[in-house]
């Protein structure tokens, strides 16, 4: 296996840079010179920038705690008092096979219930395809995964859902969905009611499609809207709707970022 400090992949007019060190992000995806996504480098905050895969859960999860079967499971908090969007982000990822349109990765979990994660990026013309998997190791485990993408803040974006999830008083989803509300959103939302669309630049409008069928969207940022495919919403090991995944069983989800010119 080889750490290269960037990947690139091509088709097209397209360019995609994948970043094996950084949690095996894409770190850019231009399309006939006009940037889609947020850039960043090694040393940022690995929160804010590019695209990376979430793995073993995705967004919060409450005070970085959950109790699994006789024993309670601690997970660093990396955002005080919630640990949020897995493992796999700050983590770095082997390069198993790169071609010159695809790559993929795999990384081990470092989270006290083990198991390993995996990633095929593939490029078309007009697509990036996203598979990721996480397989459990030795132990059952709760998994849920999905991908959060910083787009660059759009012209026009058209999101809209049939429901979302109440939040508490700390953001965290109660489990009862409630009809949408008013941006600014940072939300989980089930239920699309049309493609996921965003005009990114004058020249290039970005649809986001996925077999998930969770989607956390968050327009809060200045410079960003990130739109979220996740296999459950945050906090799903504690709502009790994560998967659960018994010793060498796996959880497959596949994100689609696809471009009109």
């Amino acid at each position: 296996a080889r750490l290269p400090s960037m990947v690139e992949l091509q088709a097209g007019k397209a360019t995609v840079l994948v970043s094996p060190i950084s949690g095996g992000r894409v770190a850019s995806i231009e399309v006939g010179g006009d940037e889609l996504l947020v850039t960043g480098m090694p040393g940022d905050n690995p929160m804010l920038w590019g695209s990376y895969p979430m793995v073993p859960f995705a967004g919060r999860i409450r005070d970085g705690r959950f109790t699994w079967g006789d024993r309670t499971v601690q997970l660093p908090i990396n955002l005080e008092p919630h640990a949020i969007h897995g493992t796999g982000f700050t983590s770095a990822w082997d390069v198993v096979d790169q071609g010159l349109d695809h790559v993929e990765l795999q990384c081990a979990l470092t989270w006290p219930l083990g198991g390993r994660a995996h990633q095929h990026l593939q490029l078309t013309r007009d697509a990036l395809v996203c598979v990721l998997t996480v397989t459990a190791g030795g132990d059952p485990m709760p998994a849920t995964i999905g991908w959060h993408p910083w787009f660059r803040k759009p012209l026009s974006a058209d999101l809209r859902f049939e429901r979302m999830y109440d939040k508490d008083a700390v953001g965290i989803p109660t489990g009862a969905l409630v009809p949408p509300r008013q941006q600014p959103w940072d939300d989980c939302f089930v239920g699309p009611l049309a493609p996921l669309t965003m005009q990114i630049t004058p020249h290039v409008a970005v649809t986001v499609s996925s077999d998930c069928d969770h989607w956390v969207v968050y327009t809060e940022p200045e410079p960003a809207t990130c739109v979220e495919p996740q296999s459950g919403p945050p906090d799903a090991v504690n709502l009790g709707t994560a998967t659960v995944l018994e010793p060498g069983e796996m959880l497959q989800r596949t994100m689609t970022i696809a471009w009109h010119t």
